[in-house]
């Protein structure tokens, strides 16, 4: 059997949470395996508004407004609807009821242990004021990924533990109920690294004000290449420069189709001769290159945001068909249907 036909098998669930625009690390992170897996595998993209709420309790109109934003940049990269389901969490109830089961099957002992958890609590500064619904995100996820029969879940390295938890939960289900109602799910993990910050601190993050947007204009693109950490003590052009470290190569490693021609910059930027000014050029060159057509097509589909929406309601439907099924197998597992 041929590795493409066996990939046809899997069932992937991969998504966001919507707090705003989608930036190039998103596409280098995700964006780009979710286009070319696609053609591979029956795909569902969650836009995870109910997680996204966990932490913006107070602002529901941000995450609102995001949805939308996220159907735009989806497609404007090239997810195809047709072939792949865009859905939206909150307009798929039967998530919310497994969730509540879900809940029933893990400590509270066992979520504070999970280091993703732990980090991620840390980096928004909570302690013992944590929001619930922020402490239980493994298990809300497991009813992401099984209301779906998700086997595949692209992640992030630093997300294994989340998705070790959840087939802890698919186990536990499974054993105490006498079924195999649920099936576990095997974790997809990135090859590529996330994209630092072009301010070169950290990861690209929307709080950190380190992102170029898939949506930025082209006077956006170069004032923030223009602002890339580079090598401080490349003062003058004749200087030798450090190439490890400086934001503007990690882009162009990322971003640039010429890799040869990468490498003669590195080359001449370590033993001198080639200022920042000239490849922070070459870097908006090469990322208009890319962004153009994204950018294009977004525009196009921000003039009838109604027929995104439309599109989103349509994935919506036809996930929540698959969750309505996987639901009443758990509650007839759990001899709960009256």
């Amino acid at each position: 059997m041929s590795q493409q036909n066996e990939n046809k098998k899997k069932i992937i669930l991969t998504g966001d949470r919507p707090t705003g625009r989608l930036h190039l690390g998103h596409y280098i992170g995700s964006l780009a395996n979710r286009v070319r897996l696609q053609h591979e595998c029956q795909q569902n993209i969650l836009i995870a508004d109910m997680q996204a709420l966990t932490d913006h309790a107070e602002d529901p109109k941000l995450v609102r407004e995001s949805v939308l934003q996220l159907g735009f940049d989806y497609l404007s990269v090239g997810i195809d609807p047709q072939i792949s389901t865009i859905l939206i969490q909150s307009m798929v109830p039967e998530i919310s009821e497994l969730t509540m089961y879900y809940l029933n099957l893990v400590t509270v002992a066992r979520l504070e242990k999970n280091p993703t958890v732990k980090d991620e609590m840390k980096q928004r500064g909570f302690s013992r004021s944590v929001p619930a619904g922020f402490l239980m995100y493994p298990i809300s996820q497991a009813a992401d990924i099984t209301a779906f029969k998700a086997n595949l879940v692209p992640v992030g390295a630093d997300q294994l533990p989340v998705l070790e938890q959840v087939n802890e939960i698919v186990r536990a289900f499974n054993r105490i109920y006498k079924t195999n109602a649920l099936v576990e799910a095997e974790g997809l993990v990135s090859e590529v690294s996330r994209l630092p910050g072009i301010n070169g601190k950290s990861k690209m993050g929307k709080s950190l004000g380190n992102c170029i947007y898939l949506s930025d204009s082209t006077d956006e693109v170069k004032k923030k290449v223009f602002e890339a950490y580079t090598d401080p003590n490349h003062i003058k052009v004749d200087d030798p420069g450090k190439v490890e470290g400086n934001m503007v190569f990690v882009y162009l490693d990322a971003f640039a189709s010429d890799k040869k021609k990468v490498q003669e910059l590195k080359e001449h930027y370590r033993r001198g001769g080639l200022g920042d000014v000239a490849v922070k050029n070459y870097l908006v060159e090469v990322l208009e290159n890319f962004l153009t057509p994204i950018r294009t097509k977004r525009k196009e589909l921000e003039k009838d945001p109604a027929q995104v929406m439309k599109i989103l309601k349509q994935g919506t439907e036809r996930a929540r068909a698959i969750a309505v099924q996987t639901l009443k197998d758990a509650k007839e597992a759990m001899n709960i249907i009256y």
